[in-house]
């Protein structure tokens, strides 16, 4: 009986299925086709594999070339303490290893180039701007870029350079500053206190090599302005002393007292080679003083008389020309090594703990004092 008795459900699903088909208007629910959609899975079943071992290969390379730029990383670091501690440096220099990869380098127990950077190395006054070197064809002595005992560097090539601003700082003290004045010269230029005044200094001084590892300068040149009343450059030739600068020169020759007062003083008659009857008649006769005066020879020669035996027999005259004379005393005391030695200086490289390191040329542009630098042999970490 209950097999024959109808089943409620199938009204119920006939009656949704009704409906639903009425008022959507679409077609009845099939089960889908398993054979058509596994078709379409296998054409395409060999894409996801090729991407799969793209990435895989991929992952692979970039752990390969981390690994070879942390080992880099690793070996200059290591190799920037060594420099710093073989060479007794104040800072780490910088250490950039070429070439690529570094592992096979290393591997084979060389490496095809380093460049190596050293800033500010102290050199007794001055300090060294930066120390440039590439060195090329290096064999390794290590077992890994883990332990690397040390390196032997068979060529070394770089650049010293010595830059103004840090002569400037050290050795001018903010007072004077250094600039090229040409090939193998440097000019310094600027003022000192000299006897409680300010007086302008200008210094020549001359570059060059000494021995294999040194820079050292010669100074000449030096002057010394008092205002623009005369010039005084240490040391005994004649064309050294205290010179009158030829505005004041010219000044003085208009100031009839002034020159007068320079007249009558023997040794400048005798100095300026002008016959005494000349003298005589230009202290009497305001126009033979003009006319002797007035000549552009007597004005040269004028300047190029040494003021300083004149001046200290005759305090008074230099009070006319308006001279100090504690000031000149002052003056006369320094001798030319005690100013030249405030713009001298000389450094030498360090010296390396095998090989040999030595400077080849040394110019002077305008950013300081350039010295190439070459070497070979040079043991590292040993």
């Amino acid at each position: 009986m209950a097999s024959l008795a109808d089943n409620p459900l199938d009204d119920f699903l006939t009656e949704d299925g009704a409906e639903a088909q009425q008022d959507d208007g679409e077609e009845s629910w099939e089960p889908p086709n398993h054979r058509r959609g596994s078709r379409r899975r296998n054409r395409a079943t060999g894409l996801p594999t090729i991407v799969r071992f793209l990435v895989w290969v991929l992952t692979l390379v970039c752990l390969v070339v981390l690994a070879d730029r942390w080992a880099l990383l690793y070996a200059e670091h290591k190799a920037s303490q060594r420099i710093k501690d073989s060479m007794h440096l104040a800072a780490a220099p910088e250490v950039s290893i070429g070439g690529f990869p570094f592992l096979t380098q290393v591997a084979a127990g060389r490496l095809d180039s380093v460049r190596i950077t050293v800033p500010d190395i102290p050199a007794h006054r001055v300090t060294l701007t930066q120390v440039t070197a590439t060195a090329d064809d290096i064999r390794i002595d290590g077992d890994g870029p883990t332990s690397v005992r040390g390196a032997l560097v068979r060529q070394v090539h770089g650049q010293v350079l010595l830059s103004f601003a840090d002569m400037n700082r050290e050795l001018g003290a903010s007072q004077v500053a250094f600039t090229a004045q040409g090939p193998g010269r440097v000019q310094a230029q600027g003022t000192l206190r000299i006897g409680g005044r300010a007086l302008s200094v200008r210094a020549d001084a001359q570059i060059r090599r000494e021995g294999e590892r040194g820079i050292a300068t010669s100074v000449d040149g030096i002057q010394l302005d008092i205002d623009d009343l005369a010039t005084y450059r240490p040391g005994t030739r004649p064309s050294e002393g205290l010179h009158l600068t030829p505005a004041s020169a010219r000044r003085i020759t208009r100031e009839a007292d002034q020159i007068k007062s320079m007249l009558t003083v023997p040794a400048i008659v005798h100095r300026l080679g002008v016959p005494d009857s000349a003298v005589s008649a230009a202290l009497h006769d305001e126009d033979k003083l003009h006319q002797l005066t007035g000549a552009p020879r007597f004005l040269h020669d004028l300047t190029e008389i040494n003021l300083v035996d004149v001046a200290l027999a005759h305090p008074s005259l230099l009070k006319r020309l308006g001279l100090d004379l504690s000031l000149l005393t002052t003056l006369t005391k320094l001798t030319r090594p005690q100013i030249a030695d405030r713009f001298s200086f000389a450094f030498q490289l360090p010296k390396p703990p095998g090989g040999s390191l030595q400077l080849q040329r040394v110019a002077v542009d305008k950013d300081g004092i350039r010295a190439d630098v070459s070497g070979t042999g040079l043991l590292l970490g040993h």
